[in-house]
Parts: structure tokens; sequence; C-alpha cells
């Protein structure tokens, strides 16, 4: 007995006299991995276990023993969302968790500005630094495959170059406040129709080649620490859980060092989260595979829970496969919760707002102006819901708790005055929801439609601000849309404006295309997206002219549906029957369908409107070493300043397999004063960028041969074509 009380005692002071050592985990001077091989080294089993799934809705464990903590994740990847309730999907009625809106990414896509993405990214990491945020759910780079997708106001685009471009700055940004992105939602999650369980079937190339680049350049450019998972299945396996995708192409391919999150609620097996590359389950329930319910569900019976402990202590899985992902969990809380560096962060609403709307004010696109705009008038009338209508709220995942929004019709009246600036609603979306569709009553319709028919016959100008919105089967999460009309009566509503007044001018609040039968009609049409705290200043800003608009489509906007690639190969292509989705398009999405196939568009992609114009001038060729180098002399021939997208395609002329037309591999955005001319370059690597993914090699292949060059103001608006022989 005295034995055993000497023998403890003597263990107690050895555990003291070490624990009054600074542990090396807790030493941020020394290196990352010596810090997470010690940490790993002090850590039970079950402790290892308890950093693999959440302890919360948006909150995973740390090692409260060891005085490791562990991480707050926040909704983005628009703003910093509103804090939840610990384990409901509801608000938690704070009232010091307001954020600023940040225009959608579609817009910050539309600014084809680099510069932007970066300032965009250090502002809401900011924010979320200061909410005491760890990570960020965002930014989702999910390619545009259809227009009926709701989720597409989150992505940026139908192009894997323009997404790559973009989300690397963002992601810097964020990071560098010492807050984690989380890049989303990885791979091949293009539709909300049956998102839960669609099984895409998707060629390797196609795959390789539109589906994945903007992924990689997140992990190998941008260095995210941090990706999600996505619902649907791919091949056969949850993505959220997929082998091949995550462990393969992900972790040893591209060498992601950070940790993968699933999305909330897309774990569906232990032992293929445990062996397929996910490293915290996030958002499980409920159990029903085990009979526990929604009410009686506690954090450890997650599937990387209680069930992955006892696989580990029954020695079904070897104790390698919990410390690899408690090792990636503990790298991600040391760049973040435990990172010395880490900003405090700040709430600056007036700096963040004047970085929205700088934002916002690049990437508004002129679809088309027929003399209609800058505005001239005086007598104005603003007509529809989304003058009005807080867009900012609704849609999923992104709804934000905003500290403003201003709309159109308040901004237009602060700029003219209320007595120049008469209001009609025009339109009726129904009640605001955004978990089931609502229905306005025909004579309604008719009735608000004659009104605003009524007053247009006394205004100077017609300003029709509709669109979509982010109820139920509009731009939302867990729904597509269900037609590619615009809905609630406005395209009637246009026709009848039109037929009364010649200058109509249609401001778009969307982050999807839709059809325009009208457009002939009309004077002007604006693609404005959803610009988040600063909406009406920023349409404001375009529509006077003291911002030139400089936006450029990052998709295509077919003339009809059927246009479409995905929409052309009929219900098997899209949606699906329900358990599978077919990419019968392969590798032609986009313009590169409308190009190859010669469809015409109605807006291609990369088009947009300025208020002055550009000449491009004879382009010149140089190769360097591995390079090439493409210069072309823009000068603005108008008599206000204006920025110009130039846009560099390459097309193979003989190739061996199905490749595009032409894709896009370069582009630069230049601010050209009146008369001024600027040298734009732009750089190609051949090996990369004629390159294909060949199937049967596996490998990137780049073909000898010759390739076009083209040189365009879009992908419609080709100004020169070169040739190289590689």
């Amino acid at each position: 007995m005295k034995r055993t009380i000497a023998i403890s005692l003597l263990s107690l002071l050895v555990t003291l006299f070490a624990g009054a050592q600074t542990a090396v985990y807790e030493d941020a001077s020394q290196p990352l991995e010596r810090r997470i091989d010690d940490a790993l080294s002090r850590m039970t089993l079950q402790e290892k276990v308890g950093l693999c799934h959440a302890w919360g809705k948006f909150y995973s464990g740390g090692v409260p023993r060891l005085g490791i903590p562990g991480l707050w994740m926040s909704d983005g990847p628009h703003g910093v969302r509103a804090e939840m309730d610990w384990n409901e999907w509801r608000n938690a009625g704070w009232t010091t968790d307001s954020c600023t809106a940040f225009p959608s990414l579609t817009c910050l896509a539309a600014t084809w500005n680099p510069q932007m993405a970066e300032r965009y990214g250090r502002a809401i990491g900011e924010e979320a630094a200061y909410r005491g945020k760890n990570v960020l759910l965002g930014p989702g780079v999910n390619i545009y495959r259809t227009p009926l997708n709701g989720r597409n106001f989150e992505y940026m685009g139908e192009d894997p170059v323009l997404s790559a471009t973009m989300c690397v700055p963002y992601i810097q940004g964020v990071q560098s406040q010492g807050v984690a992105c989380c890049v989303k939602h990885y791979a091949l999650n293009n539709q909300e129709t049956h998102r839960w369980h669609i099984n895409v079937e998707c060629s390797e190339r196609a795959l390789r080649e539109l589906y994945l680049p903007a992924f990689r350049a997140a992990v190998e450019r941008g260095k995210v620490w941090s990706l999600m998972g996505a619902y649907n299945k791919i091949r056969g396996t949850h993505a959220s859980h997929n082998a091949y995708t995550l462990n393969e192409i992900l972790k040893k391919e591209w060498g992601f060092d950070g940790a993968v999150v699933s999305d909330w609620d897309a774990t569906h097996n232990m032992r293929e989260a445990a062996l397929g590359g996910l490293d915290i389950e996030m958002g499980t329930s409920q159990r029903r595979d085990k009979g526990i319910s929604a009410k009686d569900f506690t954090f450890d019976e997650s599937y990387l829970g209680n069930d992955f402990l006892a696989a580990l202590q029954r020695g079904e899985l070897p104790e390698s496969v919990v410390d690899e992902k408690a090792r990636r969990v503990l790298r991600l809380i040391f760049r973040t919760a435990m990172n010395p560096n880490r900003k405090h962060g700040n709430q600056d609403y007036a700096a963040h707002s004047a970085v929205a709307r700088q934002i916002a004010d690049e990437g508004i696109v002129l679809l088309q102006n027929r003399k209609a705009l800058p505005l001239k008038g005086h007598r104005l009338l603003i007509v529809g819901d989304n003058a009005v209508r807080k867009l900012t709220e609704g849609g999923g995942s992104s709804e934000l708790k905003v500290q403003h929004e201003t709309s159109v019709l308040a901004a237009m009246q602060a700029e003219f005055g209320a007595d120049r600036v008469k209001f009609a609603q025009g339109y009726l979306p129904g009640r605001n929801d955004y978990e089931r569709e609502h229905s306005v009553a025909q004579h309604v319709t008719d009735s608000l439609r004659e009104q605003a028919v009524s007053m247009a016959r006394e205004a100077d100008y017609v300003i029709v601000v509709g669109g979509l919105n982010k109820n139920k089967f509009q731009d939302t999460e867990d729904a597509d849309r269900k037609t590619y009309d615009l809905p609630f009566g406005q395209p009637e509503l246009i026709e009848a404006l039109a037929r009364v007044n010649k200058n109509i001018v249609v401001v778009l609040m969307s982050g999807n295309a839709v059809a325009m039968p009208w457009a002939d009609r009309v004077g002007a049409v604006l693609q404005a997206w959803y610009l988040g705290s600063e909406t009406g200043p920023a349409v404001v800003d375009v529509l006077t002219g003291r911002v030139n608009p400089s936006g450029r489509l990052p998709f295509s906007i077919p003339v009809k549906l059927e246009d479409c690639a995905a929409h052309s190969f009929g219900a098997e292509a899209y949606p699906g029957d329900g358990k599978t989705v077919m990419y019968k398009e392969d590798v032609l999405v986009g313009y590169r369908w409308h190009d190859t196939k010669h469809i015409a568009p109605r807006f291609p992609f990369g088009h947009g409107l300025s208020y002055t114009t550009f000449r491009y001038g004879k382009a010149t060729v140089q190769k360097q070493g591995d390079d090439i180098t493409v210069t072309v002399p823009v000068k603005n021939t108008g008599s206000v300043a204006g920025k110009e997208v130039v846009q560099l395609y390459v097309g193979e002329d003989r190739p061996t397999v199905l490749r595009p037309q032409k894709e896009l591999k370069a582009f630069q955005k230049v601010l050209i004063e009146p008369g001024e001319t600027q040298n734009v370059t732009l750089r190609l690597t051949p090996s990369e960028d004629f390159a294909f993914y060949d199937e049967s090699s596996r490998s990137w292949q780049a073909n000898r041969g010759t390739y076009t060059l083209y040189i365009g103001a879009s992908s419609g608006d080709i100004r020169q074509q070169l040739k190289f022989n590689f």
C-alpha cells in the first residue's frame, strides 16, 4: 500500500514538473509539423476522435485537457452569417452579429479583376476575425453548367480559368487575417435538384478540364487551409467521403495539407468517412441507421464519433487513420485559433461598405445600350419589387443579417429628389418564403401592371428593377429554378411598358441568366447581380455615368434554354432521373458549346459594354523559352476614361480529340484614359495552356501543331487571330 502511494506521488510530481514546461505544441516559434507531432503524442485515442466531428452546429471540438481550442465556423461567402443556435437551424437572436453584405460571387467574377477579389477577401476576413470565426465557409467555385441551378449566384461562372484566377486572391485575402477559407463544394455540385443523393457521371476529361481546375488553383496557388465536400455522389460514392477525389486527387496529386470538412449532413457511412478522406464531419443531426432521431442525437453519435472510436478500439481500423485526420485538424487549429499572429479583425462598416461598392461598381454588366444610358431625363419612374426588396435575405446558407442595405429606390430618390423619382410596384413575387412557393392572384398582377403602365406614360425614363430573388425556386439553396423565363409576370410587364414609353431601362438582379425575348424593345439592359449593402448606390453610379461600366459576363446568356449544352440532351443530362445525371455535353460547357456547335447566344461569355469605345491595334507574339508573350495595343477612342478586359483564347487547329473551338487562357483588365493607348501583355505556357487531359495515359498532353490565338473583348467579339506553331 505504501509503495503504491509512493509511486502515485512520484507520478504526480513528474506530471506537475512536465506541466511546468512549455509544451512544444504551445510554442508558436516551433516548426508547425513539430508542434503537431508533439500534440498528437499527448492525446488519447478518444481525444483524437473528438477532433473529427462537430460538437455544435458550427463548432468542432478541440482538446480541452491540453488547452487546444476547437474551431468556430461561419457560413459565407458574401458576408459573415448571423449567429445560430447551438444545434438548431435558427437565428440565435444576438444584437451584435450584423455584417457588411458584399456582392455575390457572380458579381465578383464579373469584375474580371483579381485585385477586387483580394480586397473582398481581406475585408470579409476582417469581419470574420472580429466575430471570432476560425473558418469561413467559402468561396464557392463550382462551374455554371445550367442557368437553372439555384446556387449559381454563389459561384464564379462557367469558365475554369476565370474561376481559378478570381478565387485565389479571395482566399489569400481571407487567410491573411488568420481565418481559413473552406473552398466549396468539392466536386460536381452543379445542381440543387436531387442534390442530397444525385450520382454524377462525368468523363475524366470534363472533370479535370472544367470542374476541378478552380479547386486545384485554390490548393496549389491559394494554399487554402480547408475544403468542403459536396452532397452529391461522384461515380457512385458520396463526394464528402469519396476516396478518389479526396485521397487520390486532392491530397496525393495536389498535395493538399488542410482539413476536409463535410457539408452539413453530407456524411452517410462510417467506414467510407474513415477511409475516404473526410477529416471533420459537420451537420450530422440524426442516425436513421441506428434509430437515433434528431431530438435524441448527441454529437458523439456522429459517424466519426462513437462508431469510429469503437472500430479503432477493436482494431478494425488502424490508429494511423485517426492520426492522419487529427494531424490535419490540428494543422488547421494551429493556423487559425492558435495562431499568435492572427489578426483581431474589425467591423468597420464604412470601410467595408466602400469595398463592397467598389466591387459592385466594377461587376455590373451593361449588356445592351441604345443611347438610353447614362440617364438624361428629369422625370423618372422606378418599377419593380427588386427596387425595394432586401436581397440579402434568403437563399439558404448565404442569408445575411446586414448592418444596412440601401435599395435602388432610396438611392435614386437621394440622387435626384423624391419629387422627380416615382415608384410603381409593377409585380409581386408572393410572400418572402425560402421553403415554399406562393402565388399571387391574377387580378392583383393585372392591377399592378396597369398602374405601372399608366404612370410610365408621364415619365422620361422607366427603370424596371426586376430579375429573380432568393425565394423558393429562384436563386436559392436546395432548389433549382423551374423555368428560364423571368418570373412573376415580368416579361408581360416589360412588354406593356415598352408600348407606352421608348426609354425603358431594365436592371436585372439575379445570379443567373434569364430569357430576354423583350430585349429588342428596351433601350438598355443592366445585369446587376445581388450587390449587397451598397446595392442602390452602385446601380445609381452606373445609371448616371458616375461610374463607367466595366463588368463582363462570367457566363453565356443563351437565347433559349435548349441552347444550353446541359439542356440539349434531354432529362438524362439535366436534372437526371432522380438517381443519376449524365454530363453528356462532356467538355463543351457554356461558350465552348456555343462556339463549337455554332449556336449564337443572346450575350456571349465575356461580354460587357462601356460608355466609351476601344480600338485594338495589331498584336505581336514572342516566344521566350517555354513561354509565349502576346502584346496588343488598346486605345480608348471615346471621351471618358474606361476599363477594358482584353481576353486571350486558344484553339487547336487539328485536334486529335474533341476540343472546343477556343478556350479562355489569359485576360487583363486595364484602365485607359481618353485618347490613351496601352500595351496589354498576356502570357501563355504552351505545355499547360495548349494541353488537354488524355484519359488513356491519365496525364496532360499538348499536341505539336498549329494553334490559333484569339484576341477579343468577349468570346463572341474576337478582334484578331494569330497562328502559332507549337
